[in-house]
C-alpha cells in the first residue's frame, strides 16, 4: 500500500479537472495513474484513493461484513459508491460528474494526503474544518496515551 503525504492547494479547469502535485505524484508507485474517487462518509469532502489500496481497503471491509446484514450492506453500498478515474498525459484528475456536488461551486480546492488516500476538499470548507478549535493534545493522549505508556512499558522490559 503506498503512504501518501502532504497538503497542497489546487483548482479545477473548466471541465472538472485538476493536476495532481508533483509533490503528491512522486509518492505513488511507478505507473501508478488509477484512481477511486467517492464521498467521504466522515466529512464534506471526496476522498480520492490509488486503485489499489482501495481494493485492498474493500477486500478487508467485505471480510468484516456479513452479506445477510441489511445494514452491513447499507454501509457496503455507501463505502462502494465510487468512480474509477485515472490521470491523464498532463497528471489530471476529473471529478465525475456525480461527485462535483460535493466541492460546490468553488474553483479553489485543497488535497489533503491521509496516509493511504488523498481528501479532495472545497478550500472555504476545508479553512472552516481546520479553523476550528481543537485540543489536539488532549485527543492523543485520550487516543495514543495508552499505546505510548505500553511502548514504554515493553521497553523497561528489555
Amino acid at each position: 500500500m503506498t503512504l501518501i503525504l502532504g497538503t497542497e492547494s489546487c483548482r479545477l479547469d473548466s471541465a472538472g479537472r485538476f493536476k495532481l502535485p508533483i509533490a503528491l505524484k512522486n509518492q505513488l508507485q511507478e505507473g501508478e495513474s488509477r484512481f477511486v474517487v467517492r464521498p467521504s462518509v466522515y466529512a464534506e469532502c471526496l476522498e480520492l484513493w490509488t486503485y489499489s489500496s482501495f481494493v485492498e481497503e474493500m477486500e478487508k471491509l467485505r471480510g468484516q461484513l456479513n452479506p445477510y446484514s441489511i445494514e452491513d450492506l447499507e454501509l457496503l453500498r455507501k463505502m462502494m459508491a465510487c468512480n474509477n478515474v485515472e490521470l491523464d498525459n498532463n497528471d489530471r484528475v476529473l471529478i465525475p460528474m456525480e461527485q462535483k456536488g460535493v466541492l460546490g461551486d468553488s474553483k479553489d480546492i485543497v488535497l489533503q494526503a491521509m496516509g493511504s488516500y488523498i481528501e479532495v476538499w472545497n478550500k472555504e470548507k476545508y479553512k472552516a474544518m481546520e479553523s476550528k478549535p481543537v485540543n489536539y493534545a488532549e485527543k492523543a493522549n485520550r487516543r495514543l496515551g495508552s499505546l505510548s505508556a505500553d511502548l514504554s512499558h515493553r521497553k523497561d522490559a528489555e
